[in-house]
């Protein structure tokens, strides 16, 4: 498991920016510094987007705990999941917009995209 990398991943972030540009979503950035650390960020529109692993964020349909050391992974993804509502409530009580999405819905475009832009204000 240490070999997995938080960012870069083809599945998730990598497919969201062809979705992006695609859909012709501009104003985003990656890597913006502020808490939480979220994947895609909107600064100008204080809109911070976060896609959720499966595996990582205990997604109710989708997580399979490994067999072993039980105990473990339980544990570690109820913290990521206690760590994400912290990350939320300090997010929205500085004014952000936050968008999740799990990794699984990376392949339901149109409705990621509508995500997105309902989270944008109106023009």
């Amino acid at each position: 498991m240490a070999a997995v990398r938080s960012t870069g991943n083809r599945s998730t972030e990598l497919a969201l920016i062809k979705v992006l540009r695609a859909y012709r979503v501009a104003g985003w950035r990656r890597g913006w510094p502020i808490v939480g650390k979220p994947d895609f960020v909107w600064p100008r529109l204080k809109v911070a987007l976060f896609i959720d692993g499966c595996f990582w964020h205990g997604c109710p349909s989708h997580c399979r705990l490994p067999a072993t050391n039980k105990t473990y992974w339980v544990g570690k993804i109820v913290g990521n999941r206690k760590r994400d509502r912290s990350v939320r409530r300090e997010l929205k009580k500085n004014g952000w917009t936050i968008i999740r999405v799990w990794e699984h819905e990376i392949k339901q475009t149109e409705k990621i995209v509508r995500k997105i832009r309902r989270a944008f204000p109106p023009e």
